[in-house]
C-alpha cells in the first residue's frame, strides 16, 4: 500500500490529526502555565474517564479525587508526588472499611501518574521540552504506521497483531532522528539522541499497553471523541509512557 492509498483509506484520521497538530502549535505559541495546566487538565479528565470505563469501575468518587489532585498540582511544586498521597489515602480508607478493591486504584496508576509527569515536564523544563516529547512520540507513531503498512511482515506482539517489527523499528528510527534534531536546541547531540531513542522505545510499549487494556475490555477504541482516532487514550498512549521516561532522564541530567 502506497502513501496515496493510505491517505485515501484513512482520510478522516489524517484530517483529525492535522487539526490536533494545529491546536498543539497554538498552545505551544501561547505558552501559558495556566492555559497549559487547564488544557492538560481537560485531557486528563477525559482520559481518566476512559480508563475508568476500561477498568470497569463504577465509583463516581474517583472523579472527585482526580479533579482535586489536578487542582493541587497547579500549586504544589512537585506534582508527581501527589499520586502517592492519593494511594496512601485510598488504601487507608480501604483498610479502615475492611473493603479492599485494588482495581479502584488502577486509574490513579494509569493515566494519572503519567499526566502528572507530563505536566511536570512542562512546569520544570519548559514548553520546548514538551514539544520535544510530542515530536518524538508523534514521529514514532507515524513512522511505525507508514512503514508497517508498506513493508511490515513480522508480527510484533500477540497483544497487537496488526503491528510489525518492521514498523516498530522504522518508527523508532524516525522518532529518534527527528527527536535528536529537536533536542539539539537544549542538549548535546549524544544526549539528544539517547533521550529521543529511549522515549521513542517507551512510547511503543505505551501504545502496546493501551492495546492490551482495550483487548481485556473487549473494545476497539478507548472512546469516540476523535473521529478516525478513537478516544483520548488512543492518542495519548505513547506519551503516557514516554513522558515519564523523559522526566526521569532529564532529572538525572540536572
Amino acid at each position: 500500500m502506497n502513501i496515496k492509498e493510505m491517505y485515501k483509506s484513512n482520510k478522516q484520521r489524517v484530517l483529525t490529526g492535522l487539526l490536533l497538530i494545529g491546536f498543539a502549535i497554538l498552545i505551544a505559541t501561547i505558552d501559558s502555565v495556566f492555559i497549559t495546566w487547564a488544557i492538560l487538565g481537560m485531557v486528563y479528565m477525559f482520559a481518566f474517564y476512559e480508563a475508568v470505563e476500561l477498568f470497569g469501575e463504577k465509583d463516581n468518587k474517583l472523579y472527585v479525587y482526580a479533579v482535586l489532585t489536578w487542582i493541587v498540582a497547579a500549586f504544589y511544586p512537585y506534582p508527581t508526588e501527589l499520586i502517592f498521597v492519593i494511594l496512601i489515602i485510598s488504601t487507608a480508607v480501604m483498610a479502615h472499611k475492611k473493603k479492599v478493591n485494588y482495581l479502584t486504584l488502577a486509574p490513579f496508576f494509569y493515566p494519572s501518574i503519567s499526566m502528572l509527569f507530563i505536566f511536570t515536564l512542562y512546569k520544570d523544563f519548559g514548553m520546548g521540552i514538551l514539544v520535544w516529547l510530542i515530536v518524538v512520540v508523534a514521529f514514532t507513531d507515524t513512522g511505525a504506521y507508514i512503514i508497517g503498512k508498506s513493508i511490515g511482515k513480522t508480527s510484533f506482539s500477540p497483544t497487537s497483531p496488526n503491528k510489525t517489527w518492521e514498523g516498530v523499528a522504522g518508527g523508532i528510527l524516525l522518532g529518534t532522528a527527528t527527536g535528536a534534531f529537536i533536542g539539539l536546541a537544549h542538549y548535546s547531540f549524544v544526549v539528544a539522541l539517547v533521550v529521543s531513542f529511549l522515549v521513542s522505545v517507551s512510547s511503543v510499549w505505551g501504545d502496546l499497553f493501551e492495546s492490551y487494556l482495550k483487548r481485556e475490555a473487549g473494545v476497539k477504541d478507548s472512546g469516540t471523541i476523535f473521529p478516525g482516532h478513537g478516544g483520548l487514550l488512543d492518542r495519548l498512549d505513547g506519551y503516557l509512557f514516554g513522558g515519564v521516561i523523559m522526566v526521569i532522564i532529564l532529572r538525572g541530567l540536572a
